[in-house]
């Protein structure tokens, strides 16, 4: 296999052939494309409820070292205010089902709806490292920190001051 990962993709729809099998749009591209493979035009409308869209596609990535990610498209939730209605998608190593997309438009109420039609370009599927570490319960950590327990939005404030945010 020499070093490259190999991941088993599962073609669930035919139509995924004609519009194109996963793959890199470019040389340095770090995910591939994922389709909307609906039946009919789907109508996103603004502020309701997201919209499970199928891609078509299964895979298995079988590294536990390895996790998948379901992400937007940059220019779709930019220019038109796709997201994805959990963010990210996280695909654990060993999950072989179906790859669906979260859609939900962002747009305020009353916005049009976002057009999703067969074969749309909708997310992006990116493979990133896992790391796995050991947990060791403890009482107390370690070794302290600057930070500290400092909560949101804390960091910097310890280096501005001087003084230690937490004990």
């Amino acid at each position: 296999m020499n070093g490259v990962l190999s991941v088993e993709v599962k073609i669930l729809d035919d139509r995924i052939h004609d519009w194109g099998l996963p793959r890199y749009q470019s040389a340095m591209a770090a995910g591939v494309d994922l389709f909307a493979c609906v039946e009919v035009v789907l109508e996103v409308h603004a502020q309701t409820a997201a919209v499970l869209v199928p891609s078509g596609i299964a895979v298995h990535i079988g590294d536990p070292m390895i996790a998948g990610l379901i992400v937007p498209r940059s220019g779709l939730g930019h220019r038109d205010g796709v997201v994805l209605g959990n963010l990210v998608g996280v695909l654990d190593a060993d999950y072989t089902g179906p790859l669906m997309i979260s859609v939900w438009n962002r747009n305020p109420a009353g916005s049009p709806p976002i057009v999703i039609k067969p074969g749309d370009r909708i997310a992006q599927l990116l493979f990133v490292p896992v790391v796995r570490p050991a947990f060791r319960i403890v009482d107390h950590f370690s070794a302290g920190t600057v930070r500290g327990a400092g909560g949101f939005g804390s960091t910097g404030h310890a280096v501005a001051t001087g003084k230690p945010l937490a004990e």
